[in-house]
């Protein structure tokens, strides 16, 4: 890359992984590059990585979110604006956390139950001092820590002992509320990234940068060489060291390690008769245990379940397999409405993101102590190696537009570099 090397090199920029970042680097490098030639590369068979969009049988109108789901602070979040401009229709209906309808038991057990969580995020909120995990706030005893040990689940994807408090103050996704993309999260970002010149289906094994004319990239399918490369796949894919640096990247590997994916799956159920359960209404399994699903009865008002696991129990599920799933949620929402419900229910779409080859795992936390190390990984190598993705977003992490954020930032970096070393 320093002097005029294209001829050594079969295109100028390749951008590994075709999630999020990969995409937004992609669409922002052919804006303000077009002069660069861009190829991405992406393990699996579509476009999104962790947004992921499948139909509702019988439905063709519903899109159901594998994956990311919400736009979250979505009056600043870049994927609302371009749903517009692609097409599609962001529904503005309230989330169950900003106002939406939700499903509540004793009115005394909501008010105390609300109080304590409201207290224990008030004292990880006014934490200082030397970082600590998620369970050092938690009240010993408390009547509600297993409602508390949940929600911290679905906030980071692990349990409370393994989560930064540090990173999880850091997290801001712009100006509420939340929103929805009506054809799905991975609708969107499919049809974004289809201008994107892409080879599906190529697993990258290596990454060598010896030589100072070009990248060799090695992949199932044979060598490719690159004048910039910009790495986007999950800090799980990294620190399995499933892509090798040559020489290595020890910092990245390392980063990668202490900032690892959560586990969120999604667990879809069919609805016999719609009218069974009320329309676009949230409800937690259980308020006492920390080992509960949270669903969304009726999203859109479709006739279909969301559920939510995360943490240790979306590992137990994923492993033990769909049936195990299908019963767990069966028997959460036979305790609301009545052991009738299981007869209305079969299954029409379930996640496994741990087990996703190429991505394994849901969004990054941070380990205790860890929290800095978002700008390790998020640091080019030589100016020639970039990287991008929800995991190296200080304050977005976890999201699609924390990750398109970095993807953009590292389209510019890339385009500067090309710029003082053409």
């Amino acid at each position: 890359m320093h002097g005029d090397t294209s001829k050594k090199a079969d295109q100028d920029v390749i951008i590994i992984g075709a999630g999020a970042a990969g995409i937004a680097a992609g669409r922002r490098l052919q804006a303000i590059r077009p002069d660069l030639s861009i190829l991405l590369l992406e393990a699996g068979d579509r476009l999104g990585g962790r947004a992921w969009t499948v139909g509702l049988p019988g439905d063709a109108d519903v899109g159901l979110d594998l994956g990311c789901g919400w736009l979250h602070g979505a009056r600043t979040n870049a994927w609302t604006e371009i749903a517009s401009e692609v097409g599609l229709a962001v529904d503005r209906s309230p989330a169950p956390w900003n106002g939406g309808r939700q499903l509540l038991g004793n009115a005394q057990d909501v008010h105390d139950a609300q109080g304590a969580i409201g207290t224990y995020f008030e004292r990880l909120e006014s934490h200082e001092g030397k970082d600590t995990d998620l369970a050092a706030k938690l009240e010993p005893g408390n009547h509600w820590n297993g409602q508390i040990r949940a929600i911290g689940t679905y906030i980071t994807g692990a349990e409370l002992e393994q989560s930064s408090i540090v990173d999880y103050n850091r997290y801001d996704p712009g100006p509420g509320p939340d929103w929805r993309v009506r054809e799905g999260y991975g609708t969107l970002l499919s049809l974004y990234g289809r201008p994107i010149p892409a080879r599906l289906g190529v697993e990258v094994r290596r990454i060598e940068h010896r030589g100072a004319d070009h990248i060799g990239i090695a992949t199932d399918q044979g060598v490719l060489r690159a004048r910039a490369v910009l790495v986007t796949v999950s800090t799980n894919v990294l620190a399995a060291e499933r892509i090798v640096f040559d020489p290595p990247l020890r910092e990245k590997n390392e980063a990668a390690a202490r900032l690892p994916l959560g586990l969120a799956d999604k667990l879809f159920l069919s609805l016999a008769d719609a009218q069974a359960l009320p329309a676009d209404t949230h409800m937690l399994g259980s308020t006492r245990r920390a080992a509960t699903g949270t669903y969304q009865l009726r999203p859109f008002g479709a006739a279909v379940v969301e559920a939510y696991f995360a943490g240790d129990l979306a590992h137990d599920l994923e492993r033990a397999g769909e049936e195990a799933a299908f019963s767990f949620a069966a028997d959460e929402l036979a305790a609301q409405f009545g052991a009738d419900i299981r007869k209305q229910l079969s299954v029409a779409a379930i996640s496994a993101w741990a087990a996703t080859p190429h991505i394994g795992g849901s969004y990054s936390y941070a380990e205790p102590g860890a929290s800095d190390l978002r700008a390790v990984l998020a640091a080019p190598h030589d100016e020639r190696i970039f990287f991008a993705g929800e995991a190296c977003s200080r304050a977005r992490y976890s999201t699609a537009h924390g990750a398109y954020e970095t993807g953009v930032a590292a389209a510019d970096r890339i385009s500067g570099s090309f710029s003082r070393n053409r």
